[in-house]
């Protein structure tokens, strides 16, 4: 879940900094460390809505991520392949691409 905090960041840059307290933000100038209490969230509700669907568009590339063989075993399946003519490499991508498919 995306909170209100992540969203300030991405909206005022990675530089910025806030302060969280009891659900309220509070806005730290970086420069002379003024601070202040962030009462609009329009803005802020916005961002999250906006990051949380790019989030969940990304579910398949993260269930993908997990279940692809590792480094090592796609290399051995790929020379294997090239040694007996064959494409289990090709396979077992192609199981875990149907398994979790975009969108």
């Amino acid at each position: 879940m995306i909170t209100r905090q992540e969203a300030y960041l991405e909206l005022s840059g990675k530089g910025s900094e806030f302060r969280a307290d009891t659900n309220v933000l509070y806005d730290v100038n970086p420069v002379n460390g003024e601070i202040t209490e962030i009462t609009d969230y329009a803005e802020i509700d916005a961002e999250v809505i906006r990051l949380q669907a790019e989030y969940n568009a990304q579910a398949y590339a993260r269930s993908r991520a997990t279940e692809y063989p590792s480094i090592q075993e796609q290399l051995d399946l790929q020379y294997w392949d090239k040694v007996s003519s064959t494409d289990k490499w090709g396979e077992a991508v192609k199981a875990v691409k149907d398994k979790y498919p975009k969108g």
